[in-house]
């Protein structure tokens, strides 16, 4: 067999490559097995045969009635049946992974993904718990390679903290899938109008405006030694509600996703009173947190506690602006000169805002702290064809020089990978195009990932092909700290 491309690039590195975000395809009577023996026949049957989505269930007209949004489809390999059955076997994925450039990956779900989102309370926590003991199972002999995550459920504290529990302190899972944003229903609409109650929602990301206190999960997550992961999708909501266009719904939906929750838990102060904890947000690259740092930066220089009050209308000059109007208004101001006083007045009148520092819950004093509470906290996944990736390293981009933390992502099993030894070798393009360099390119495919992970457990990659090179990764980075 010749080797591939970016098996050949592997050889040439002096470190190795972690994949932070690889797809199972789940064996679909495996889960049901599963599931059966936690909720019953009823559940397995219904699990086997839901294979798609409401949307294939109802006409052109009626999608288009209800704004019912066009879901996945087609979604998984096919024709390149090798790399689908690579997705699905654990022992094939590891005789392959030499073939691919990649030393160790980190794998998610794929039906698995959607278990979150289940209403029915019993339901969710049950296809939740059937996915986690099956691919514990399956991929238990395959662990000094691969190691699959945990699906948490979020709808409330009490039933993550339950999950977290058992998956990692009973099933021995190391990592975690989070659903970062939960749809909730408006109670107003559900009080006054609960034959449209479906249609009236909001977002909750988990940390700001939340009806919950989520603190219980994030200090569990340390306890635990967990880098909790959201790999939350944004369709059905914001400007992503096409009812017949997939991939209009599809571009940018994980970094809407991700940002709504990277965003609230440094708005919420989450960062702050858990210094330690360490997040990944994945499959939305890197470029919408650029944007968002940078974001955030300027409008605390704008709107600190200090620079805000220059817009505090009890500062205004009302005798100097009376002035100003009339000898500069023009004929549409004289027109109203009779009330021009009045006017002013009601400018200057003083607002009684419920708190004037929004950056409170965060702690932001000065610029340093800025970076501190965002910088060393957040991960941003990063699939191989995203020329965007570049913008993490780029010291001319980000605020105060800072580099953000770019993770390799594979996404292999899914459709944007027709071939899964490609990958590695497509993103190096961005060093051979003299974007990245070849330590940029060592922290994106190694270096960050071990932060993300070890920053909360150390001994992550112990019993791994990789553990001699991260512990040495992690005496290196001690000493630079």
């Amino acid at each position: 067999m010749a080797t591939s491309r970016s098996a050949a690039l592997r050889e040439r590195l002096d470190h190795p490559v972690i994949d932070a975000d690889g797809h199972t395809i789940e064996f679909g009577p495996g889960v049901a097995e599963k599931l059966r023996d936690l909720a019953g026949d009823d559940a397995a049957r219904h699990y086997l045969a839901a294979g798609g989505f409401g949307w294939y269930r109802l006409t052109s007209e009626q999608r288009r009635d209800t704004r019912l949004v066009r879901p996945p489809w087609w979604a998984l390999p096919s024709e390149n049946t090798l790399d689908r059955a690579t997705a699905m076997l654990p022992r094939l994925l590891r005789d392959r992974l030499d073939e691919t450039g990649i030393d160790f990956a980190v794998l998610y779900p794929s039906t698995g993904l959607f278990a979150t989102a289940i209403e029915n309370a019993e339901m969710r926590q049950a296809v939740c718990r059937a996915h986690n003991e099956y691919h514990a199972e399956a991929y238990a002999e395959v662990a000094d390679r691969a190691i699959p995550v945990a699906i948490i459920p979020m709808r409330t504290p009490g039933e993550a903290l339950a999950e977290l529990d058992y998956a990692v302190g009973e099933l021995g899972m190391r990592a975690v899938m989070m659903e970062g944003c939960v749809r909730r229903p408006v109670a107003a609409a559900a009080r006054d109008h609960p034959d449209a109650a479906r249609w009236a929602a909001w977002i909750d990301n988990l940390c700001v405006d939340s009806p919950y206190d989520y603190d219980p999960v994030w200090q569990r997550c340390l306890d635990l030694g967990i880098a909790p992961a959201f790999h939350a999708a944004g369709m059905g909501w914001g400007s992503r509600t096409s009812p017949t266009n997939y991939m209009y719904n599809h571009i940018g939906h994980f970094g809407a996703a991700g940002e709504a929750t990277c965003k609230a838990m440094f708005f919420g102060g989450v960062t702050r009173r858990f210094p330690e904890l360490r997040c990944a947000f994945l499959e939305g690259g890197v470029g919408w947190a650029v944007g968002l740092f940078n974001d955030i930066v300027g409008h605390w220089e704008k709107r600190n506690r200090d620079a805000v009050r220059k817009y505090d209308p009890a500062r205004l000059d009302q005798a100097q602006l009376l002035t100003l109007l009339r000898e500069h208004g023009g004929p549409v101001v004289r027109r109203h000169d009779a009330e021009l006083e009045g006017y002013v007045a009601s400018q200057g009148r003083r607002a009684e805002p419920d708190g004037v520092d929004d950056f409170a819950a965060a702690g932001i004093d000065a610029h340093e702290d800025l970076v501190e509470r965002f910088v060393p906290h957040f991960f941003f996944g990063c699939e191989a064809d995203d020329p965007a990736n570049a913008l993490a390293f780029d010291p001319r981009v980000n605020a105060f020089g800072v580099e953000l933390g770019a993770i390799f992502s594979s996404d292999i099993g899914h459709w944007d990978v027709p071939d899964i030894t490609a990958v590695l070798e497509e993103a190096h393009e961005l060093v051979e195009r003299e974007l990245l360099d070849d330590d940029d390119f060592r922290a994106f495919v190694f270096a960050n990932t071990v932060r993300l992970y070890t920053g909360t457990n150390p001994k992550f990659f112990d019993g791994t092909v990789v553990e001699d090179a991260c512990r040495a990764e992690i005496e290196t980075q001690a000493e630079l700290a």
